[in-house]
């Protein structure tokens, strides 16, 4: 098993690629709301450095979700996608979304409070529906603690 110091000292960048209905509405949520710098684009699809990842939004029908998932005592949309951050940058994100009036699947929380895996989380959704989860960690290297 890889040692969590290690792998995440190693830097790569994932890609997601997913369906819109309206990228101008898309530029306003990813670029507006969460601040992501637009990269590529074309009539068709748009590109954002999500949170120094890739993201590529094109237009179609956004994936079905279900609230399948458990998270303690709530459902959560599954499938979803999302990122951890440090818990100063998840502090900051959650008041920059709480201010631009986003609706909360499950409103900003500590879970695991104490425990090994102590964690923040919240979930949201695009305007379209796609679901996301972003946590929180006052240590990289407690992203995998058990």
């Amino acid at each position: 098993m890889n040692d969590p110091a290690t792998t995440l000292t190693t830097r790569s960048l994932f890609h997601f690629a997913f369906h819109v209905r309206d990228l101008n509405e898309a530029r306003r949520f990813y670029g507006g709301v969460l601040g992501c710098l637009e990269g590529r684009s074309t009539e068709t699809w748009v590109d954002f450095d999500f949170f120094s990842h890739q993201i590529s939004l094109h237009l179609g029908e956004p994936f079905k979700t279900t609230r399948t998932g458990r998270v303690g005592d709530h459902l959560v949309p599954m499938p979803h996608f999302g990122l951890v951050l440090l818990l100063p940058e998840w502090k900051a994100l959650a008041e920059r979304l709480r201010q631009a009036g986003i609706e909360f699947v499950l409103a900003p929380q500590v879970r695991f409070e104490g425990q090994p895996g102590e964690q923040w989380t919240m979930f949201f959704c695009d305007p379209f529906g796609n679901p996301i989860e972003v946590k929180g960690f006052a240590s990289l290297a407690l992203v995998y603690a058990s």
